[in-house]
């Protein structure tokens, strides 16, 4: 395999690594997971809708993204069902109507396989622009409201109280989900993008004692993660969505067996 394509599927990996890790920190303390999972699913229908509408992939799929969220979240404050129970159907509508899109509709053609499991070995220079343009945007975004979601997530009354508008907060981390989840469907696979984030931020919560620890582990353990995913995929010639979220589970079990030895030697 040409040492060019591995060497642009590491680095746009290790982009997305960047941001998953704050972010997927915050989904895991306010237990996001099924929202999070519920978002990526609707990717493969802001694909087709691009598609349709031949206008830019990425713009489609970060359009699409935000609207499905802001669904979400509308219907996650329904009281009459819980809060999972609406996510799940939402997430398996939307990936049957893009399901649906993409095999009936005159003059699409989408590679399912591709984009279910990823295909981070196709990344082309103008796809690491975007990937780090919207690196610079989360990043910087969340270094801005870092600690009113920290306050909000400790007590969301008290948040209040303290003057943090939390429907502001809560909006702004739907958005940088919706535009991390709409670029990262290419690399990782719209049935994997959840796992990228959950799981390195799960690894990085055994080891870490602040928030901002567990948020930076996270995102080297994602790094890490991708480039031995990568490499693994390479040699053995795997899928590489799925070796990097394997590797990634190799970690955490690993960090779970350190944590519990550190914790029985100093008991």
């Amino acid at each position: 395999m040409p040492l060019d394509f591995i060497a642009r599927a590491m680095v746009a990996g290790v982009g997305i690594a960047l941001v998953s890790g704050p972010l997927g920190s915050i989904m895991v303390w306010r237990r996001m997971a099924n929202f999070g999972d519920a978002l990526a699913h609707s990717t493969l229908l802001g694909l087709c809708f691009a598609l349709l509408l031949n206008i830019h992939v990425y713009i489609g799929l970060v359009s699409i993204c935000i609207v499905v969220a802001s669904f979400l979240a509308l219907f996650s404050r329904r009281q009459h069902l819980a809060n999972d129970t609406i996510l799940c159907m939402l997430a398996y509508t939307t990936l049957a109507l893009g399901l649906i899109l993409a095999t009936v509709l005159p003059g699409i053609r989408v590679d399912l396989l591709g984009y279910l499991y990823g295909d981070i070995l196709a990344v082309n220079p103008q796809d690491l622009i975007w990937i780090y343009s919207v690196d610079a945007i989360v990043l910087l975004t969340l270094c801005k409201i870092w600690r009113s979601v920290l306050s909000m997530t400790v007590h969301e009354d008290l948040a209040k109280v303290e003057g943090v508008s939390v429907a502001r907060i809560q909006w702004i981390l739907i958005v940088l989900m919706a535009i991390v989840f709409a670029v990262a469907m290419k690399l990782i696979g719209i049935l994997l993008i959840t796992a990228l984030l959950i799981i390195p931020a799960s690894t990085a919560r055994q080891i870490a004692k602040t928030p901002e620890q567990m948020a930076i582990i996270a995102s080297l353990v994602g790094a890490i993660s991708v480039c031995l995913g990568i490499g693994i995929s390479s040699h053995w010639d795997w899928p590489a969505g799925p070796a990097i979220v394997v590797v990634n589970m190799g970690m955490f079990i690993l960090s779970t067996i350190f944590a519990r030895v550190a914790a029985k030697s100093i008991a």
